[in-house]
């Protein structure tokens, strides 16, 4: 069976999150966007794995269900140690096989920190010590480093990372088996990093609201909807079960480029580096993007691929492509209205940006149809993020007249 899986998002308990981030708003967006299983996201946090373990139902080994969607119980924690003279912070995504799995691991992790506090609480932990620690607690629990090159809060990341999975990991760095990738970078540029080799690269939304649940997911062909298939599938690396990575286009990110918020500054790394890495405004450091660690940190030439390299898809989410055809801000009323209407056609989000030949959702919806076609073939205007900005994806759509109608 197909899996859309998207694996790493928030609950309506972690800061700056959306109120209808929870169960009953995460299976209603489930289904409009054709996410066969979701994370539960945030469970070591007490109130909300009380609500998960209320209102879920076993569906399968290490799988749940809420009013037709699956679960897996999933959290994000931070991480902080120093190290070499240095404070890291670097988030970690934890997949528990069973809720049972998962009241272990946060009873274990409390030591370490409040878990009431947030939905992604911060331990006073190390990589190499948390891995340790919720494997004791859960054998066949996985860990993986999230957004692993934002600036702050990742493996990779300019601002406290590290240069190498060994170094953030030690001895610990044998049981991770994949990485995610986040919204700022893609496969090809991970594959410019031959030690990124021996591990998956996964892409999940990071979603703080409904509407973004999938813009980054995993897709998979299973032979059953369980923890165990799912797992073994990312770690093996299996290209029959593992199919393909969806992916944001990496610009559009708000941490691909150089610059500085504060002063509207954003530069590619060579241009960085011609600045000596400071702000030509204001004279203090620029924050170093997802492209410039990568450019750091590669061995490889862009555009090379390693063998078994698992494939990917780049997309713009169907509400931002409507958003464009209409001329108005993704989420307003008129772009919801429209949302609804296609995907009521054609079955999910995913099955339009996937599946549905672009020719048929012409016939029904002509504007959307064109520049869906435009999207499949990368005739896009890109502006890239920088310094926490969100890019932009432009759909050249300057032969159409926006109205208010897709028909």
């Amino acid at each position: 069976m197909r899996v859309i899986a998207d694996l790493h998002l928030h609950s309506r308990y972690s800061r700056a999150t959306s109120r209808d981030m929870d169960l009953a708003g995460l299976a209603r967006w489930a289904r409009l966007k054709g996410i066969n299983l979701l994370g539960t996201g945030d469970f070591t946090h007490p109130a909300w794995f009380k609500e998960l373990v209320t209102a879920l139902r076993p569906a399968g080994e290490g799988v749940y269900e809420y009013e037709g969607t699956h679960f897996l119980f999933t959290a994000e924690v931070a991480a902080v140690w120093s190290y070499e003279g240095r404070l890291r912070r670097v988030h970690f995504l934890l997949l528990a096989p069973s809720a049972e799995d998962a009241a272990r691991i946060s009873r274990e992790l409390s030591a370490f920190g409040n878990l009431s506090a947030d939905g992604r609480p911060t331990l006073g932990i190390s990589g190499e010590k948390l891995v340790e620690v919720v494997r004791a607690a859960s054998p066949t629990a996985a860990i993986i480093p999230a957004h692993a090159w934002t600036p702050w809060w990742s493996i990779f990341g300019a601002n406290s990372g590290f240069d190498s999975l060994e170094e953030a990991l030690g001895k610990a760095r044998p049981e991770v088996f994949a990485i995610e990738t986040g919204l700022s970078s893609d496969p090809p540029m991970n594959w410019r990093i031959s030690a990124l080799d021996r591990v998956a690269l996964v892409s999940f939304s990071d979603a703080h609201s409904p509407t973004k649940l999938g813009r980054e997911a995993c897709v998979f062909e299973l032979p059953e909807l369980s923890y165990p298939a799912l797992v073994e599938a990312i770690r093996t690396r299996d290209p029959k079960k593992f199919l393909f990575t969806v992916e944001f286009f990496p610009e559009e990110g708000k941490y691909h480029y150089d610059g500085h918020r504060a002063c509207g500054v954003v530069f590619s790394p060579e241009e960085t580096k011609r600045h000596g890495g400071k702000c030509p405004v204001c004279g203090k450091p620029l924050t170093v993007g997802v492209m410039h660690r990568v450019e750091e940190l590669a061995d490889r030439p862009s555009g090379e691929k390693p063998a078994g390299a698992i494939p990917y898809r780049s997309l713009v989410p169907l509400l931002e492509i409507i958003a464009q055809v209409l001329g108005r801000e993704p989420e307003t009323r008129a772009v919801l209205s429209q949302y609804f209407k296609v995907v009521e056609r054609f079955g999910s989000e995913f099955s339009v940006l996937l599946d549905v030949p672009s020719s048929d959702v012409e016939r029904e919806f002509p504007k959307l149809g064109r520049a869906l076609d435009k999207v499949r073939r990368g005739e896009l205007k890109i502006r890239p993020g920088y310094d926490g900005v969100y890019g932009e994806i432009k759909i050249d759509l300057a032969e159409e007249a926006r109205d208010l109608s897709l028909f």
